[in-house]
């Protein structure tokens, strides 16, 4: 069984349960999926009906989709390892962080006698809340605002009416250029822009995310060079550093990208629409906003039916996320676990739950076999699976 068409969503961080090696990453019972469930009154019916309640328990209920969980390999438990991950790349050395110090001084020197631009914070810090101390700061100075995360980003925000945009990308693709270096080498940058006025900042819809380039081809690649589409929602381009993408839409929310979505499914393409909803991570997990995040997660549960009925006879979707981030769990950094993976076509005659998949790659390899394009180094192609 192939298919014309596959539509691969990841909701970003939606993990289901603590991954076998949570313990080196200090995440034993990380659970995100488990804590909407045991803080919230919230159910997701549709994407239950596809199996996604069923990740977590024993229960073999009858699905509309097959459906199991897929475990991580590279080390990382960030949104570029993930996605490297999805589409066939494993990352094996972590990609340098400056969680606990801050970046280091030459680092900053530099970048300011390539930008012309003082900075200010360069600390650990939620995107948020460092806006909300040093935004007034920014507004008087038109110093820039630095910060890390746990992850391996150098961020940088801007006030859109203090700092253009053009400049703030400008800025930021300085710093990706200046951190190529080994010794500095972040996995991606990210411009932060708001708006607003002090006490009443708010981040705006156009971040930019400047990411390494992957260490090798992924199928993304493959399915490019032998003239697949590969259509590009939300921060995937970004991910890839627009390597592999053939066409690429922004989206400006979670919400605006599943309309974005559905307007694809609507279109005459051949290959693969891959699609980032990134509101479940950035708003909701890493701010331990438990029921903000069930509350996202429903918004895509009640569009889900409108994705379904779009799809034709001969498209694959395929549902899952790259990483978790328990919105009940200690600090505000992503947590080492599963991801869900939910299978759905119309073709399907036997949905039922399936083995675990030893690597998010096994994915990525699936896709690849579909459409006959180079195999990955890693990964299973489960095609074979579904009927």
């Amino acid at each position: 069984m192939t298919f014309k068409r596959i539509i691969l969503i990841v909701l970003d961080s939606l993990g289901v349960g603590e991954a076998k090696d949570a313990n080196i990453f200090n995440d034993l019972g990380a659970n995100t999926l488990g804590s909407l469930y045991n803080n919230t009154d919230v159910t997701f019916p549709n994407l239950e009906k596809m199996g996604l309640k069923n990740i977590l328990t024993n229960q073999d209920s009858r699905t509309s989709a097959y459906y199991t969980y897929a475990e991580p390999t590279s080390v990382g438990k960030d949104t570029l390892t993930g996605h490297l991950e999805l589409m066939g790349l494993i990352t094996t050395k972590p990609f340098k962080t400056f969680t606990k110090t801050g970046f280091p001084e030459d680092l900053v020197t530099a970048l300011e006698k390539e930008t012309g631009h003082k900075f200010i914070g360069n600390c650990n810090a939620s995107g948020t809340e460092i806006i909300k101390e040093l935004g007034e700061q920014h507004m008087q100075t038109k110093e820039l605002i630095l910060y890390t995360s746990a992850d391996s980003v150098m961020q940088i925000a801007a006030h859109e009416e203090v700092i253009p945009l053009d400049e703030l990308y400008r800025v930021c693709e300085i710093a990706r250029r200046l951190t190529l270096k080994d010794e500095w080498k972040v996995g991606r940058i990210i411009a932060r822009p708001f708006i607003g006025t002090p006490g009443n900042f708010t981040r705006t819809s156009n971040r930019h995310d400047y990411a390494l380039n992957p260490a090798g081809k992924t199928v993304l690649d493959h399915l490019k060079d032998n003239h697949y589409d590969v259509i590009s929602i939300g921060k995937i381009s970004d991910i890839f550093n627009n390597n592999g993408i053939t066409e690429s839409i922004k989206t400006k929310d979670n919400l605006d990208g599943i309309n974005l979505i559905i307007k694809t499914l609507e279109r005459d393409f051949n290959g693969l629409c891959f699609a980032n909803l990134n509101d479940f991570d950035s708003k909701y997990g890493h701010r331990r906003n438990i029921s903000g995040y069930a509350n996202c997660l429903l918004e895509f549960d009640n569009h889900l039916p409108h994705i379904l009925n779009k799809l034709q006879d001969n498209d694959l979707l395929i549902i899952t996320a790259d990483h978790g981030n328990d919105p009940s769990y200690r600090d505000t950094d992503h947590t080492r676990e599963n991801v869900p993976v939910l299978i759905y076509s119309k073709q399907f005659k036997e949905t039922k739950r399936i083995d675990a998949l030893q690597t998010f790659s096994d994915i990525g390899a699936t896709i690849a076999s579909n459409f006959n394009v180079n195999k990955q180094s890693i990964g299973t192609n489960i095609l074979d699976k579904l009927k």
